[in-house]
């Protein structure tokens, strides 16, 4: 009987560990809109995002970055289950196969994943991350910082959370698909502006 209660408590603590940072920031920013709606009601408040959403391109980017970086969190913290030992495959994840011998493709969805990230970031917020000229040299060292610095946020919440494990190949393969990402949006950028000319 006791390993059964034991067993009971230990799951419903889980299931409610799992999500606790998710529901929180959900009810957050959930809250944040319910203030401005009683200010100025729900029917105004949609009316003005729709508004926004249809007219102004700066707010559908943000839409766009803010909703591909939830699919990022969903796909590399909120949505895993939970390990025991998080430093468990540090060195891991380097190559194709696992160490079973199996075709893994995480590799290259870690590099593919934060590609689109970097163009729907750098495309919103580009004369603050990289000023009115364009440079290959600056966008590249932004794309890598920025990368880097939210693939490490992750890397360490997933440690922390025990929501994955930490691994450097992730790191690695994250900052080089921003990196991909910021070249592909620098050349984006001088085929339109030599194309407007």
């Amino acid at each position: 009987m006791g390993e059964i209660a034991e067993r009971i408590i230990k799951d419903v603590l889980t299931a409610f560990y799992q999500p606790f940072s998710f529901a929180l920031l959900l009810a957050i920013l959930f809250m944040f809109l319910s203030l401005y709606a009683r200010e100025h009601g729900w029917k105004e408040v949609c009316r003005r995002w729709w508004n926004a959403f249809r007219t102004e391109s700066d707010f559908r980017r943000t839409f766009l970055l803010a909703f591909y970086t939830a699919m990022i969190l969903f796909r590399t913290l909120l949505n895993r289950n939970m390990w025991i030992n998080p430093l468990s495959e540090v060195l891991g994840g380097w190559g194709l196969y696992n160490e079973k011998g199996e075709l893994t493709t995480e590799a290259i969805e870690n590099l593919i994943l934060f590609i689109p990230f970097m163009i729907f970031l750098l495309w919103s917020f580009r004369e603050r991350l990289l000023g009115e000229k364009v440079r290959l040299i600056l966008t590249l060292w932004q794309s890598l910082k920025i990368t880097f610095l939210f693939s490490l946020s992750i890397e360490f919440l997933q440690l922390f959370l025990r929501l994955g494990t930490f691994q450097l190949s992730d790191l690695t393969y994250n900052t080089l698909g921003g990196l991909i990402g910021g070249l592909l949006y620098w050349i984006g950028y001088k085929l339109e502006h030599r194309i407007n000319r």
